[in-house]
């Protein structure tokens, strides 16, 4: 129990944290002691323990306090001057007295260290201007804006001035296509992403952000030397799963480093270059531009339509009146082909084969090509691209080209590779100048589609939003034939910053004077939704960290940082900080308020006499009230089902609705049923099917047009027709007015409708208001819960007029004083809540819990010092460091050959939806039941640690059907034949066995750390079968 309630170098607070140490000390503590120091260790360790035991207390279960002083460092916010209307701006934050902002050498007097043959755009020029100072930049702009010019000035200024500079990329195929085009320029370049490694030696050095941060753990050479780094694509900070890496490199690079970000437009920009200040102690610039190089023009086109309609013109403005027009010409269509358009519409959110076709027509004749034809799933790219079998776009001379790279490129493959299906299914689609580009393929039929689309030799490209990822390749247009997608928990609708990302392929800057962006949708799309969409913000960079076991460890052996260290040090923690400041504020606001209005009498000015407490009356009333509004609400709920509104729902019936705004009584046009996406998982259920109701309402004169409809504010007012869904419904009325003939848009009906409406609500009849229809006497809704309703708003409403204080003049402000009082004290529990939860560290209980985890399962001993366990647990990041080390002390390797190790170790990096049958080895399935038991302890003794994870999901990510593959492979089988046991596709495969080398690299450098010599042979033995053919084909960019 000692080992549970326990833990290493714990206690309720930390030590201050000098935020503004001497920059070389930083580089200097972040060396990690190697295994090769072993006297030099002990003394170390011996230390550490002696210090750890002094400070050793008994585990409370209070969160871990955060020193006030973190936040000490004062920031000094500066506005460049830029030329107006350059659509740039130019803002720096500077660290106020800290010596750890040191001045560093002007360079600007030297030189141009590159010269282009165009000229630099305002964002560029003051990029290169920051970066003479030798100062800190994040250049946030739009995809294909020319961010990478930014990139290459540093790379070059890097060489000028005999300095090492690292450019990193989020994934490997990123660097791959980097490497080639930098080392094209400046020659002295090198590549490392694990895979491959090319002159190490070179001045630049392309990798990945999590090569960067092993180097940065080890204490690498390189590291050591750098002057600049280069993030790309810094947005993907905010990645669940990867953006934690780019939060512990930059931390942990030392300060004396000169940082390039680069990102995609980002509206908090300035809040991380405040995070990167303050924890670098260094000034951070930002240059932010939204302006395009080419203006974007967005079409709608509605399914089953024969044409596009503007909605956002190249100014970005949106065209409501286009808007309006798309939502009918669908709704047009939907009426022509009559029920036969219901199973259109339900087709798991695919464009129709024939919608593609005329668009790409359309395209093609109008030379709007090339163009990218953007979906959300695997399967729906290559099913697009084979439905245009008749389509032909490129000329003889072209097929030519596209022959000759193509057969180039699978010249390095054997013969039987060249036959795959994948590979023979390509050159048809590749030669009519049709593309596919989505992670199922082989990677080498990847960069055989970028080379030809890059060439222009591919005019129709149908990809996954993954091409919207990092290299330059635009395009004239870009389709979109769904607006729903998949992102990993639920089906949604995409998101405004991902429909800028990849809508902003659309446009070759030089080429085009605009680009065009097509959505293609049906029923499904919600107007407001879509609105969003188009005219919505990019999305705002938040921190995605989050603790792991080899970070944790990883940091335990490095000295100068620990967890606290890298957690306080984190965006998420700064984020955090500053919304805690912004609180207090606002409680103080809040509570000054409140104050005010502490006695209801004198707010309300009453003197007069009362035998009762007023305060007490009042408060009984009012929550009466709120009792009716509830009860209320859950009659309304009741009426509103589609079972008893359905027979209501007729053309010119007055309805009462109510979404963001209040519209009061309207006139009801139409109401139709529409179908959800079959995708959904609760498709099946009838419940979910949604009432569109067309809705006719008198609005504030202008609002329309200025794309914010409202109510009108006084008598005049214009009649406008809006799209609403059935749970905006307030109320049913009696009233059914007659309908106008023919077309109810035109100017004279839509005067006749308002007339009619006005009549109406002006009627002497109806001075109590429009009456209602009784849901129970005229609806003739049953059942036991709306008489429970009814009952308890007839006992409520007796209770309200029973009330003391009924019927006096001040009741109503008496009310509404109550009701503010109410609200603010509400308010400030809501901000004490929220205070309280800032005054301690981001993750506090995961720390303490992971840290349990460790004591238990004996990664590190009572004093936090990291065992042979631990040091193992450091070298993996490919799979579950933790579950593999189990594994290995374990010895479930032992009696094992090597080909069998490192198939079941493919259980631990294969992550994908598979129908294929595990493993029928039963030698294989019994060491497969021996890891799910290790699993599950492991499980089992977090929970017990107090993380909060489910066992069995924990156990469930362990996935066996690549066993077979994988030891097919190992044996020398042909790829073609290990392909016929697996349903994925064939890219699928090449990454999962790709990714497993990389754990088997790694476990066979943590087998020799830990002296295992026999787990380190035979793994290098299997790893020397695994690394062979088509899987393994070196970058057409290397």
């Amino acid at each position: 129990m000692d080992d549970l309630f326990s833990v290493f170098s714990e206690s309720t607070g930390f030590g201050d944290v000098d935020l503004v140490r001497d920059a070389e000390k930083i580089q200097e503590n972040l060396t990690p002691k190697g295994p090769a120091s072993g006297k030099k260790r002990k003394a170390s360790t011996d230390k550490v323990a002696s210090e750890a035991k002094s400070r050793a207390v008994a585990e409370v279960d209070e969160p871990l306090a955060l020193p006030r002083n973190e936040l000490a460092i004062e920031l000094s916010h500066e506005q460049v001057e830029t030329p107006p209307d350059s659509g740039c701006t130019h803002e720096v934050v500077r660290p106020g007295e800290d010596p750890g902002a040191r001045a560093l050498q002007d360079t600007s007097a030297l030189p141009a260290a590159k010269k282009y043959n165009f000229n630099l755009d305002v964002f560029q020029q003051q990029a290169v201007s920051c970066l003479e100072k030798h100062e800190t930049v994040l250049v946030s702009a739009h995809t294909s804006a020319g961010k990478t010019a930014v990139a290459e000035y540093a790379i070059a200024m890097a060489l000028r001035d005999k300095q090492r500079i690292i450019y990193t990329s989020p994934i490997k195929a990123l660097s791959n296509q980097k490497y080639r085009d930098l080392q094209d320029e400046f020659k002295d370049v090198g590549l490392m992403t694990g895979d491959v490694t090319i002159n190490p030696q070179a001045s630049c050095i392309v990798m990945t952000t999590e090569i960067l941060r092993s180097m940065l753990y080890r204490g690498s050479e390189v590291t050591r030397e750098m002057a600049w780094v280069v993030f790309d694509e810094i947005h993907y900070m905010r990645d669940r799963d990867r953006g934690v890496v780019w939060e512990e490199a930059i931390i942990l690079l030392p300060d004396t480093v000169r940082l390039v970000f680069l990102s995609a437009t980002i509206p908090n920009s300035r809040e991380f270059a405040e995070w990167i200040c303050r924890i670098k102690h260094q000034p951070c610039h930002v240059i932010y531009t939204e302006k395009r190089p080419v203006p974007l023009q967005h079409y709608l086109f509605p399914g089953g339509g024969d044409g596009v309609y503007m909605v956002v013109d190249e100014k970005g403005n949106f065209r409501e009146d286009n808007f309006h027009r798309a939502l009918a010409a669908l709704q047009n269509s939907a009426d022509a082909q009559g029920t036969e358009s219901k199973k259109v519409k339900v087709r798991r959110g695919r464009a129709s084969a024939g919608d593609l076709e005329k668009i790409v027509k359309m395209c093609s004749d109008r030379s709007y090509l090339p163009l990218i034809v953007f979906s959300f799933s695997r399967k729906e790219c290559e099913a697009n691209a084979v439905a245009l079998k008749k389509m032909d776009v490129t000329d003889d001379e072209e097929k030519k080209l596209i022959d000759e790279v193509f057969n180039n490129a699978i010249m390095t493959l054997g013969d039987d590779d060249r036959d795959l299906p994948q590979v023979q299914s390509m050159l048809p689609l590749l030669r009519r100048g049709l593309g596919i580009h989505h992670g199922g393929l082989l990677p080498m039929l990847k960069e055989v589609v970028e080379i030809l689309f890059q060439e222009s030799l591919i005019k129709v490209l149908f990809s996954t939003e993954t091409f919207a990822m990092g290299i330059n390749m635009p395009a004239k247009t870009v389709v979109f034939t769904n607006t729903r997608k998949w992102d990993g928990v639920e089906y949604r609708m995409l998101l405004s910053g991902e429909y800028i990302q990849m809508s902003g392929r659309a446009g070759r800057r030089g080429k085009d004077d605009r680009g065009l962006t097509i959505i293609m949708f049906d029923a499904k799309v919600e107007p407001e939704v879509a609105k969003n969409m188009f005219l919505g913000s990019s999305t705002k960079i938040s921190s995605a960290f989050h603790l792991g076991y080899n970070m944790l460890l990883n940091l335990l052996r490095v000295e100068g940082a620990d967890p606290d260290y890298m957690i306080q040090r984190s965006f998420h923690q700064f984020q955090k900080d500053k919304v805690s400041v912004e609180i207090q504020e606002q409680k103080r606001d809040v509570q000054s308020e409140l104050a005010s209005i502490e006695d209801l009498r004198t707010v309300v000015k009453d003197g007069a006499e009362y035998a009762f407490s007023v305060e007490e009356t009042v408060a009984d009333y009012y929550y009466i009230v709120k009792e009716l509004e509830r009860k209320r609400e859950e009659r309304r709920q009741i009426v509103i089902l589609p079972d008893n509104i359905a027979q209501f729902l007729n053309p010119g019936r007055l309805l009462h609705l109510r979404d963001d705004v209040d519209w009061g009584w309207g006139i009801l046009i139409s109401a139709v049923l529409q179908d959800v996406v079959e995708t959904d998982p609760a498709a099946e259920n009838e419940e979910t099917r949604r009432w569109m109701l067309e809705m006719f309402f008198p609005c504030e004169p202008g609002s329309f047009e200025k794309k914010a409809p409202c109510p009108p504010k006084s008598d005049k007012a214009v009649g406008q027709f809006l799209s609403m869904y059935l749970p905006s419904v307030q109320k049913i009325s009696k009233i059914r007015s007659s309908m106008p003939t023919g077309d109810p848009r035109t100017e004279d009906n839509k005067r006749a409708l308002l007339k009619t409406l006005t009549i109406i609500k002006n009627h002497k009849k109806f001075t109590d208001g429009i009456p209602e229809i009784d849901p129970v006497s005229e609806m003739h809704i049953e059942g036991e819960e709306i008489r429970a309703v009814e009952a308890s708003l007839k006992d409520l409403e007796a209770k309200r007029v029973a009330n003391s204080l009924f019927g006096n003049e001040k009741l109503e402000a008496y009310c509404e004083a109550f009701g503010r009082k109410v609200k603010l004290r509400t308010t400030v529990q809501d901000l004490d809540k929220q205070i309280n939860q800032h005054k301690f560290m981001v993750m506090g209980d995961d720390l303490r819990a992971m840290r349990r985890v460790l004591r238990r399962l004996e990664f590190v001993d009572k004093e936090g010092v990291v065992l042979l366990k631990g040091r193992m647990a450091c070298e993996i990041t490919s799979g579950d460091e933790i579950l593999m080390s189990e594994i290995v002390f374990q010895n479930v390797f032992a009696e094992m050959d090597a080909n069998s190790i490192i198939a079941l170790c493919s259980c631990l990096v294969f992550d994908e939806k598979s129908e294929d049958p595990s493993t029928s080895n039963l030698e294989m399935m019994k060491a497969f039941d021996t890891i799910k038991s290790i699993a599950r302890n492991v499980a089992e003794i977090m929970v017990e640690s107090k993380l909060p994870i489910d066992v069995e999901e924990y156990v469930s990510k362990l996935k066996p059907q690549l066993m077979d593959v994988v030891l097919a492979w190992l044996e020398g089988k042909k790829f073609h034949e290990i392909m016929a046991k697996s349903n994925l596709f064939e890219g699928s495969v090449v990454r999962v066995i790709r990714r497993l080398e990389e754990l088997v690299r790694e476990l066979a450098t943590a087998a020799k750390i830990i002296g295992n010599q026999e787990l380190e042979k035979k793994l290098n033995e299997g790893r020397g079968r695994l690394k062979r053919g088509i899987i393994f084909a070196a970058s057409l960019y290397l």
